[in-house]
């Protein structure tokens, strides 16, 4: 059963589907490009799904063929055609500074401590800011036709939404420097080679696959994958002091609930498990 959730924009859709959450960027005219009414999205849609019982997955995609283009470089033409300035934005550069860094925090660091696993889905492009986000997923899913291209390089800009950080994460620094510098064009395939992406997915049905893959993920124990997600997201930055510190914590917590149960009976019964999220 599928139930739809209210953004407040047309820019950003929503809905549950079963134990998945999805987000969609909705500019296909536009490659998905990034809007303000994007931002507000995610600030309003990601506290509900976080909140609700039912969404034990998130995944992230694009409509129209992109996943998300980044910033929209038409409209920052339209705007320095204008003198510089974009409607509805602040003019000042502190405030322009500040937008910027609650823009960020509103979507990738908010899919970054989402407390589920948020899956990206790139059924195109992922450029710029939109490559960003993509990274600020834990998982990424691309079809074999989707193109991944830092592009800051290309429009004179040093880059945003945490690309930097995450880029350095799974590449190293030399190759995120090399990726932000020359801007190539990557393929599906190139991704994969690189870590940027965990599987290529055929073209051809790749949304139901897509989703596929969210919901045989959504089966496991929600319980233990969200503290999963806090030590492996805790390692990052922490010694392993901190690290085993934590993990003792979280290893008995998920240790007590009836999903450990379940788990535990259903490997001496010799079947699958059902998971409750208790």
């Amino acid at each position: 059963m599928t139930r739809t959730l209210d953004t407040g924009t047309d820019h950003l859709l929503a809905h549950v589907d079963g134990h998945v959450g999805v987000i969609e960027f909705n500019r296909p005219e536009r490659r998905n490009a990034l809007s303000d009414g994007i931002y507000q999205g995610f600030r309003t849609v990601l506290p509900q799904l976080a909140l609700d019982p039912e969404v034990r997955v998130l995944l992230v995609t694009g409509r129209g063929g992109a996943f998300c283009a980044g910033g929209d470089v038409k409209g920052m033409n339209e705007a320095n055609q204008r003198g510089g300035e974009r409607e509805g934005r602040p003019s000042a550069t502190d405030d322009k500074v500040a937008f910027l860094r609650a823009s960020q925090r509103a979507v990738s660091l908010a899919l970054h401590e989402y407390p589920k696993p948020v899956i990206a889905a790139i059924p195109g492009a992922a450029a710029g800011a939109g490559l960003s986000i993509a990274l600020a997923a834990d998982i990424r899913l691309a079809a074999e036709r989707a193109l991944f291209v830092t592009a800051f390089a290309n429009v004179g800009a040093s880059g945003d939404f945490g690309g930097s950080w995450f880029l350095t994460q799974l590449v190293g620094p030399a190759k995120a420097k090399e990726l932000y510098w020359t801007s190539p064009r990557l393929t599906a395939a190139d991704a994969l080679a690189l870590g940027i992406v965990n599987q290529v997915l055929p073209d051809d049905g790749f949304d139901t696959a897509a989703l596929a893959w969210c919901r045989d993920l959504a089966e496991r124990a929600p319980i233990a994958q969200r503290l999963m997600k806090e030590n492996l997201n805790r390692a990052i930055t922490c010694d392993l002091a901190t690290a085993l510190d934590a993990e003792a914590p979280n290893m008995v917590r998920s240790m007590s609930t009836a999903d450990h149960r379940e788990a535990a009976a259903a490997f001496v019964e010799k079947r699958s498990p059902v998971f409750r999220g208790e």
